[in-house]
């Protein structure tokens, strides 16, 4: 028995591949085994190569492995892609309606199992994705009943017979790679899962669901890969919840529309990718002079201009925290897990309201869109805080303007939202005085500036820094931010196994950074390695500024577009030692 698998599928774009990953990584989840899904997809509708790569495990796992132990393969090109990373085990199993022909340089078995032929005898060739799932359950000698629900939940609406028909493909395709495993490979039997229920879900799900629980009653957004699905989730929830979804004309108008519902009290959100975020500057800086909460969510993708829309990158860093014009006080946070993500969504909004600056929660496309098994989320664990948000009516003032932008000592003013009576004050882009009345004043100036960037000075944010840091005196530190976490989790067990003392921060709130606690873990560490999905070592070079002991950093960096595996990890720590 194994206790854990590799296993992937590829073919052309819109024949089902994601389909076929899904009920497959689906129903194991549901047999209790922890699971994390990795896709590679093409930016266009149909064609292209994508594959859809699923670790199954009975312990957690956030990374996709370095090997693989089964390829489904829909053509010759997902073989040819793919077939370096079967390890000499390893099984691929390929429709035989394209003749398919086995690298030489690999040990891999290639079974050709005729996948369209039987769907096409059961009444459509679009029944090959079972077909396929019914030979993947011989190989590793499933109940293919699991399947069952499954494909009862997705293909119910449509009828018995076409949930029945599906069936019939699954054992079919069971039952023909019986047949091929009685000439003498060994099936890959998995141990037995704990049986217990979990969530499995992408981290846009969570980011939007995160929305909900923090109160986010309104999102008004424009469509873009990887951000959609957090549009298109809150699309199906907000409005049984008394909320809305507005799709916008572009990016400038999602955004100060957010701003705007915010202004009138209502917790909102807007979410993009890079080129959307571009879009957005002019307007989070219009959050920023006029004190307006605003939570905005960057899912990174590769850059520049449109780049590689449906590939993994962590470049947008540095345009998160310096990319408006001007200076403003705003808070950038880095969920690395789907759980942080939900957690970091319902608590952005307690902060753009407590600190009235903009919030950005900075993800990337393996954790907005790679699926992964999710413990139980904890919903009392999410408060609901709304700052110096005025709930009581205000004395008359003489009819003076409310000081809206007051200056205090902690640098948050008195907030409130329109129609509370004596609480009239001028909102404007340009500077102005605490009555909210332009002013070019220098004196004026300088304290307003410095009132809002007090607020910022002392962020409450629970865990800035995620450590694993058991070692005083480390061979080495590791450092990375998003969906790194898991690829470093993993290459540090094994370098531990090779003698080395390491330690771990990710780091989760990347402005105002988190000097103190990460300057600790540098000092007591011989070298210091950030491992980051960019070409100029955004993260790296951030350390620098802050926390300096630059000739201990090493950069380890990947800008192909996919990422990080365990063994690049681990191998580029080992040629430091």
């Amino acid at each position: 028995m194994i206790n854990q698998l590799s296993w992937k599928v590829g073919g052309q774009q819109g024949e089902g591949i994601e389909s076929t990953g899904e009920i497959f990584a689906i129903a194991l989840n549901r047999l209790g085994y922890y699971l994390y899904g990795y896709r590679h997809f093409s930016s266009r509708i149909k064609g292209g190569h994508t594959n859809n790569k699923i670790r199954v495990s009975t312990t957690e796992v956030r990374s996709i492995s370095d090997d693989l132990d089964i390829l489904v393969a829909f053509d010759q090109e997902t073989i040819d892609l793919n077939y370096k990373e079967l390890h000499s085990k390893g099984v691929i199993l390929a429709d035989a309606k394209f003749s398919p022909k086995k690298p030489e340089d690999t040990e891999a078995s290639l079974y050709a199992v005729p996948f369209t032929e039987i769907a096409t005898e059961l009444g459509t060739s679009l029944m090959k994705n079972m077909v396929a799932i019914g030979a993947t359950s011989a190989v590793l000698d499933l109940d293919i009943n699991v399947f069952e629900v499954v494909v009862r939940e997705i293909f119910g609406k449509k009828g018995d017979q076409v949930v029945a028909k599906n069936m019939d493909a699954i054992k079919a395709g069971f039952d023909k790679m019986k047949e091929n495993l009685s000439t003498g490979i060994k099936t890959m039997e998995l141990e037995k899962a704990d049986g217990k229920k979990r969530m499995f879900m992408i981290g846009n799900d969570a980011i939007a669901l995160g929305a909900i629980a923090g109160g986010c009653r309104f999102m008004a957004a424009y469509p873009i890969t990887p951000a959609s699905e957090i549009m298109e989730y809150l699309i199906k929830k907000l409005p049984a919840l008394g909320g809305a979804v507005i799709q916008t004309e572009d990016e400038i108008a999602a955004c100060t529309m957010a701003i705007g519902a915010n202004y009138g009290g209502v917790r909102s959100i807007t979410a993009s990718a890079g080129p959307g975020l571009s879009l957005k500057m002019e307007a989070i800086g219009l959050s920023g002079i006029t004190e307006t909460p605003l939570v905005i969510v960057d899912t990174q993708r590769g850059g520049p201009s449109t780049g590689l829309p449906t590939k993994q990158e962590q470049s947008d860093l540095m345009a998160m925290i310096y990319g408006t014009h001007g200076e403003i006080p705003k808070i950038v946070m880095a969920p690395s897990t789907v759980e942080e993500a939900f957690y970091d969504t319902a608590e952005a909004f307690n902060l753009a309201e407590e600190y009235q600056c903009p919030v950005i929660i900075l993800t990337d496309l393996q954790l907005s869109l790679g699926k992964q098994t999710v413990e139980p989320l904890n919903y009392d664990k999410v408060e609901i805080r709304r700052g110096k948000l005025v709930a009581k009516e205000i004395p008359a003032n003489d009819n003076a303007y409310f000081k809206r932008y007051e200056v205090t000592e902690d640098g948050v003013s008195p907030r409130v939202i329109p129609g509370m009576k004596n609480g009239i004050h001028h909102v404007t882009g340009v500077e102005h005085d605490e009555q909210g009345k332009p002013s070019e004043s220098a004196a004026n100036r300088i304290a307003q500036m410095d009132k809002r960037f007090r607020k910022v000075e002392n962020i409450r944010f629970n865990t800035p820094v995620y450590k694993n840091a058991k070692h005083e005196d480390a061979d080495v530190l590791f450092v990375g931010f998003n969906s790194t976490r898991g690829v470093i989790e993993e290459a540090m067990i094994r370098l531990e196994n090779d003698g080395l003392k390491v330690n771990h921060a990710h780091i989760r709130l990347v402005h105002p950074f988190p000097t103190d606690e990460v300057l600790q873990l540098v000092r007591s560490a011989k070298k210091v390695v950030v491992v980051e999905n960019n070409a100029t070592g955004q993260l790296a070079n951030i350390m620098k500024m802050n926390v300096g002991h630059a000739e201990k950093i090493t950069k380890h960096l990947k800008y192909d577009g996919n990422p990080f595996l365990p063994h690049e990890v681990y191998t580029k720590c080992k040629e430091l030692f």
